[in-house]
């Protein structure tokens, strides 16, 4: 068992095939104020000059500490990380992106002024060599104000809504809440678990990750990050800690993600009442389900609401349809 360090700030960064990036992510992290840190680093099975990068780097600073993945993927890099960590507080890095120079002293510093129990969190902001696209740019700003209003949770079944890898928390909440023992995506499972946990989003209003985008980015091509992904998660989620049984569950929307979590309800055996605005679908079966046509007056207070409508226009529709109400509402897109 390693001997933890209370000041000691972990950073666990996977590497898989980041030669073109990873000087610059490395620097970042050099450069940082707070300096009672320590990198580990797993290499997975990386075929580019990625390892000959960090050994150098690790020839240099002691601080860094360099192993090979023994499984395969990010989720058994970050465990092996995680299991040869030293610090008492621990944080994430991803070794295409690149730190502020006051991220690690800013998120040591707000996590330890509330203690246990807590994950500071900080703003991010994308970069591309190329231009970004309208939906970065929105993903990036709705994050960051739910960051500096600490009300992350509150959306969490849209999307990831703690940034990874822009957080820390102590070991032993880390631990408490499953560790990186959870499924794929892992960044937005790990927000459950944080959230299910109890631990309470400490914001700090600054930008503190810089995100990089390009075509071959992780999230945009590795199966384990696609929609379905996300709506399996989800709907698992959904399931295990919000769902109540003893309230009418209706299921809004039945487009392509709508009938993606109908599928996964009845998977589950979970009852629901379908409904869509679609003329063309009401009345149809779908799955075994006559879908409905929407009539807010048939919907008991008490209800719980899925919304899987994705188009913002359509979303703010719902969202005054549905103002005077008192349902339990929770948007999946």
């Amino acid at each position: 068992m390693n001997s933890i360090s209370t000041s000691l700030v972990s950073i666990l960064m996977p590497v898989k095939n980041a030669e073109p990036y990873l000087v610059e992510c490395l620097d970042s992290i050099l450069n940082q104020d707070y300096t009672n840190w320590e990198l580990i680093v797993v290499n997975d099975h990386s075929s580019d000059d990625s390892m000959h990068i960090l050994n150098r780097y690790a020839e240099v600073d002691q601080r860094i500490k360099v192993f090979s993945n023994n499984g395969n993927g990010i989720v058994a890099a970050l465990k092996l990380a995680f299991h040869n960590s030293k610090g008492a507080l621990i944080t994430r890095m991803d070794a295409d992106d690149k730190m502020s120079p006051q991220k690690i002293q800013l998120l040591a510093d707000h996590l330890k002024s509330k203690g246990r129990e807590h994950v500071a969190v900080g703003c991010v902001k994308y970069f591309s060599e190329d231009v970004l696209g309208d939906g970065y740019k929105k993903y990036e700003a709705w994050l960051n104000d739910l960051t500096k209003s600490e009300s992350n949770y509150t959306e969490i079944y849209k999307e990831c809504v703690i940034p990874s890898p822009c957080w820390m928390t102590y070991r032993d909440d880390l631990i408490d809440a499953g560790g990186f023992d959870g499924p794929y995506p892992e960044d937005y499972d790990l927000c459950f678990r944080f959230r299910n946990h109890g631990l309470k989003v400490i914001g700090v209003n600054e930008i503190l990750h810089y995100w990089r985008d390009y075509e071959n980015r992780t999230s945009r091509t590795d199966d384990h990050y696609a929609d379905n992904s996300f709506l399996d998660l989800k709907v698992y989620h959904f399931i295990q800690s919000d769902h109540d049984g003893n309230n009418k569950l209706i299921l809004w929307g039945a487009g392509k993600k709508g009938k993606r979590i109908a599928k996964l309800l009845i998977e589950n055996r979970v009852d629901f009442l379908w409904i869509c605005d679609n003329p063309n679908k009401i009345g149809k079966e779908i799955y075994g389900f006559v879908l409905e046509e929407i009539d807010i007056s048939k919907i008991n207070n008490d209800s719980q609401v899925i919304i899987s409508v994705a188009q913002r226009g359509e979303q703010e529709k719902i969202k005054k349809q549905l103002e005077n109400s008192d349902f339990n509402v929770f948007y999946f897109c």
